[in-house]
């Protein structure tokens, strides 16, 4: 059976917005209780409000339902961030929407590659797996990560803009 994603409207929007921090307090504490803290990369907003970020929400009906953030690391790498959705909407493919539009958002800019760091822990299995359903393939550590048994790099080749 196919499920459609839940209507709503992704947007730039401000990780400063209180709806907004209280998911990302969630997404933290997330973070926090399944990696060891050496470990934990997620961002803060502090972080996300980073001329270098440009950070989303999905809305339904005017409530947060996730968020995801794109970071520019060079003029051909974009770093996917800070993908979170809210209990009440998992399982109606409103991760996947978010993970599509912020690819679409990488090509349109033009990166060549759009890779991600998250946990190895079971706690961000499905998180890994929506990855490697769009075409994330583990790859080395990049930017600031190192290789930890904690973690795991992946990466996803955009090709030019005009590449469906």
């Amino acid at each position: 059976m196919s499920m459609q994603a839940m209507e709503g409207v992704i947007a730039v929007d401000d990780p400063r917005a209180e709806d907004v921090r209280a998911l990302l307090a969630v997404h933290l504490a997330f973070a926090r209780a399944n990696s060891p803290p050496e470990d934990v990369h997620a961002l803060d907003v502090d972080d996300l409000v980073d001329p270098a970020v440009t950070f989303f929400s999905y809305r339904a009906d005017g409530r947060l339902i996730a968020i995801g953030a794109l970071r520019h690391l060079d003029r051909e790498h974009g770093e996917l961030k800070s993908m979170h959705t809210a209990r009440e909407a998992r399982g109606r493919r409103v991760g996947r929407a978010m993970l599509a539009h912020l690819i679409a958002e990488a090509r349109a800019r033009g990166y060549q590659r759009l890779s991600l760091e998250t946990g190895t822990m079971a706690a961000f299995a499905p998180a890994r797996a929506i990855y490697a359903e769009a075409g994330f393939v583990p790859c080395e550590p990049f930017g600031s990560y190192f290789h930890s048994p904690n973690s795991v790099c992946m990466t996803l080749a955009l090709g030019s803009p005009e590449t469906p």
